[in-house]
């Protein structure tokens, strides 16, 4: 069989998209009402940082308008696995009562074909809002804007949401192995508000798991550093895209392992 290319799967996938859309928009208070609710989800957490502040200047160091950096820069992070890889919340679901097996006879990628039958368009406030509060920050502790330094933010953005989308992937492909696989994707999703923080400000044990084990610190903090804090950028910071990569490939790995093990009997 001929091996598709990236061509064949982009076409694939906006048809996919356009049907998906077509049908969310058939019910359209419930999309403006999720998106709404969404939005004001992080409303919420931009007033938190906003009391936080009134009674703290700083934080280990890091000002208000740094943290809000950070909020933003997580916000627009994790808004691809919110948007793209939201039917992992489904997984479980089909492979328990047998109808995942429906995917594995298609003649495309199992895990594309699986992960594009959902777009979380609700997702797309969630996005408008990080920008909206990274630009807020950005503007406010005075960095420069340079073509340089804008490819740089892109750059770490994406290879910052293949961390969380890694973490999503393997939580999610757990249901392959355990009944109860619902606690472990939730367990890895609220990860995700950890990430708005800076690592240091975390005990030893802390900072060694978010870095080493559940690399959370990846999500924003240290791909961030190398806008936030140009002249003091670690190793790490640098090293962020190759980790956000091998990360998220080992996660595909994982959960293609298990989809190709999974027998159909929903046990």
């Amino acid at each position: 069989m001929k091996k598709k290319g990236l061509g064949f799967y982009l076409r694939i996938y906006t048809r996919i998209l356009a049907q998906d859309l077509k049908s969310k928009m058939s019910y359209r208070a419930d999309f403006i009402i999720s998106t709404i609710g969404m939005i004001f989800t992080n409303i919420s957490g931009f007033v938190s940082f906003w009391i936080l502040f009134k009674n703290f200047p700083s934080i280990n160091g890091w000002s208000y308008h740094e943290m809000l950096f950070l909020y933003g820069f997580s916000l627009i992070a994790i808004t691809p696995v919110q948007c793209l890889f939201d039917n992992n919340w489904s997984l479980r679901i089909y492979v328990y009562n047998g109808d995942f097996i429906k995917y594995c006879f298609r003649p495309i990628n199992l895990f594309f074909y699986f992960q594009s039958e959902v777009f979380d368009a609700k997702g797309l406030g969630q996005l408008a809002f990080g920008i909206g509060t990274l630009v807020y920050a950005w503007s406010h502790i005075g960095l420069p804007v340079t073509p340089l330094i804008i490819l740089k933010l892109i750059v770490f953005l994406i290879t910052a949401s293949l961390v969380m989308i890694a973490l999503q992937n393997a939580a999610a492909a757990s249901c392959f192995w355990i009944m109860n696989s619902f606690y472990v994707l939730d367990l890895a999703f609220k990860f995700k508000d950890y990430a708005r923080y800076p690592v240091t400000i975390f005990n030893k044990v802390f900072k060694f798991i978010f870095t080493f084990v559940i690399p959370i610190a990846f999500i924003a903090y240290y791909p961030s550093l190398v806008i936030l804090r140009p002249d003091a950028v670690p190793v790490l910071s640098w090293l962020s895209p190759v980790i956000g990569v091998v990360f998220f490939y080992i996660s595909y790995k994982i959960w293609m392992y298990g989809a190709m093990k999974y027998s159909g009997t929903g046990s």
